[in-house]
């Protein structure tokens, strides 16, 4: 049986870069598309079939991180790899909460951005086996991994595609103590910088969403060593 190929639309508003990407994209097989702008990009998205959307911040008629949330609420499960010059923390704070799946800074070795398209296709893929289990549960705490949604005492809470991913892994791994290494790894896919305290903004923002307002703590943090998932009063 043949594998259909991945359809990525490139929004990226330096032609030069643009074509080169797609140029790149093509030899590996995929197909790739092009929008210069934001219009073209909800064209495209709308009338096109589109499984992943590699996305500039700094557009001419809109931000990358508001026509983010935009696709969110066109399609909930397309894919986002956000592609930008920006790198601050709070910059990728920002495009995380805009619902991307991944954040990649130019300059960029191709190679890398290929690893990120890969290990999101893994990731759709593991969650459309119908042999994984479609509900982790923890305590009040419910992660329903096909509807994409997070619950806790049956009240719904909004939570980002990367919380998501952070989220299955750690209920994934109850009880055990993981490392920021082990985290960065698993959930990022690639090592992150370890001058970096991305990992520890990251959790401490899904902390504030699933734990603040219960009584029942379930995101521990074990200093020196990492953090740690489980039911504890």
């Amino acid at each position: 049986m043949s594998v259909i190929p991945m359809r990525i639309l490139v929004v990226e508003d330096e032609l030069k870069l643009a074509v080169s990407l797609k140029r790149g994209l093509e030899e590996f097989g995929f197909l790739a598309s092009v929008a210069l702008d934001g219009a073209s990009a909800r064209r495209a998205i709308d009338f096109g079939d589109v499984n992943l959307v590699i996305l500039d911040v700094n557009l001419p008629d809109v931000s990358g991180f508001a026509l983010c949330r935009e696709i969110r609420t066109r399609n909930a499960y397309l894919p986002v790899i956000m592609l930008t010059a920006l790198g601050t923390i709070e910059n990728k704070l920002s495009g995380f909460d805009a619902g991307a799946d991944d954040y990649l800074m130019k300059p960029f070795e191709f190679s890398e951005l290929l690893a990120r398209i890969q290990a999101i296709r893994k990731r759709s893929q593991q969650a459309n086996n119908p042999l994984d289990a479609s509900r982790l549960i923890l305590a009040d705490l419910v992660l329903d991994l096909r509807e994409k949604s997070v619950s806790r005492a049956g009240h719904p809470i909004n939570v980002t595609p990367r919380e998501i991913a952070l989220l299955e892994y750690f209920l994934r791994h109850q009880g055990t103590v993981l490392t920021r290494n082990e985290i960065a790894e698993n959930v990022w896919d690639i090592p992150i910088d370890s001058g970096t305290n991305l990992i520890d903004v990251y959790i401490n923002s899904l902390r504030k969403k699933i734990d603040n307002d219960f009584p029942t703590k379930l995101i521990h943090t074990r200093k020196g060593i990492g953090y740690m998932m489980k039911a504890e009063a």
